[in-house]
């Protein structure tokens, strides 16, 4: 293996977009091959024909299919000639594996995974007429995540050295639901209440989560930084001030995904009434559901956000990742990657300078803990193993795959 102190002087690069490794080498991919994997809970159901009470039952609006991207997470596995394996996830379940299989394997055999991206190029090129969002490049995301593991075991480098390194070994966790009380005393500072949210969402319902982010400020204290997640696919500006206006007692650090993801204009309604250009007592999150720099620029460019946040593992990969990261980063945005706290997400969160949180769940499965950074008195550390840092194995991803059942096999 390389040594990272060779590439030390190569992280000038990383200003100006260029990898901060030596692409020369001669390694050749020989096998290309993708899994939909069974995560947690989440997976359950995810094929099972649904049971709707007449056509206007509310579940309609909130059926995501077996396609839905965390639930229908894959496994890319990348094999090359001289016995490196890579591993990167995405999502799309058996959609994605499709077209890696029917498509994008055929433009990564046979050639060198240290140019990652040229191959991502490639690929997204190749895909631009039916793929510029979506399935697509979920899977591509699976792919691109796998070259990047390769070349840091390859160099011998964690990822987040690959893409210039940070003067910082670890970021602040935001800890998505579960018990907020248990999670402060174990060092945490920030968290984030998430529902279902939107205009159809039930009175009594809406009224309970509305009373649980006040009780949390409440037994949080003044000084945690306290967010919110609606998870709407529907919601409207009047209806997301309004609800904002009933949480503002909670002071909230921001509120994430009041609006459709396509609803760029909104949003940008949203950051000029309640967010950095308007009142400022809130941020406008979004970009979860976004895809590459280009879906990420629109949001820029209309000043639909104050904080953005890809997901590393759907919006295109680790190369879009860094690029979404340096267009965030020009326009003086901040970035805070979904999932960051992820073997995934973490490299871009930790060399993204206006990155101050990276995003931990409590609940796991022994697939997601080997995807998971490590975690320490309320902070994420970086790992310092060479690529990703996780522990999968191809056994792993084979007794997580995905039977007719959704069980691990």
């Amino acid at each position: 293996m390389r040594q990272a102190g060779q590439f030390a002087a190569l992280a000038a690069a990383a200003g100006a977009g260029a990898p901060v490794y030596s692409q020369s080498g001669e390694l050749r991919i020989r096998e290309v091959r993708a899994y939909p994997v069974y995560i947690n809970q989440r997976s359950d159901g995810l094929l099972d024909a649904p049971s709707f009470d007449g056509d206007d039952d509310p579940r309609r609006w909130r059926f995501g299919g077996p396609f839905e991207q965390l639930p229908s997470a894959i496994i890319a596995i990348i094999k090359t000639d001289q016995g490196i394996t890579g591993f990167g996830m995405g999502a799309g379940g058996s959609a994605a594996c499709e077209i890696i299989n029917g498509h994008l394997s055929h433009l990564l055999l046979d050639t060198n995974p240290l140019n990652v991206e040229q191959l991502w190029n490639q690929m997204y090129t190749s895909g631009v007429f039916y793929g510029r969002r979506g399935v697509f490049v979920m899977a591509l995301s699976a792919l691109d995540n796998a070259l990047w593991d390769i070349v840091g075991i390859y160099h011998g480098m964690p990822v987040h050295e690959l893409l210039g390194g940070a003067d910082r070994g670890r970021i602040e966790i935001y800890q998505t639901n579960g018990d907020f009380l248990a999670g402060q005393a174990a060092g945490v500072r920030n968290f984030k209440r998430t529902t279902a949210g939107g205009p159809r969402m039930p009175a009594a319902a809406r009224a309970r989560y509305i009373e649980s982010v006040l009780e949390a400020r409440a037994a949080l204290g003044p000084d945690v930084r306290l967010m919110t997640d609606c998870v709407s696919r529907d919601g409207t500006v009047e209806w997301a001030l309004t609800l904002a206006e009933e949480l503002r007692p909670a002071n909230l650090y921001f509120m994430e995904e009041l609006l459709s993801p396509d609803d760029v204009f909104g949003y940008a309604r949203l950051v000029e009434t309640i967010g950095g250009r308007g009142e400022g007592w809130t941020r406008i999150a979004c970009g979860e559901h976004e895809y590459t720099e280009h879906g990420f620029n629109v949001l820029l460019n209309l000043g639909s956000a104050d904080i953005l946040q890809p997901d590393i593992t759907w919006c295109g990969g680790t190369t879009a990742g860094r690029r979404i990261a340096s267009l965030v980063e020009a326009a003086g945005k901040e970035i805070i990657p979904h999932r960051g706290g992820s073997v995934w997400g973490f490299p871009i969160a930790l060399t993204s300078p206006s990155c101050s949180m990276a995003e931990s769940f409590p609940e796991g499965s022994d697939i997601l803990d080997a995807m998971s950074c490590e975690v320490d008195n309320g902070y994420v550390l970086a790992p310092g193993e060479p690529g990703f840092g996780h522990s999968l194995s191809e056994q792993m991803v084979l007794d997580f795959r995905l039977n007719s059942r959704l069980t691990p096999a």
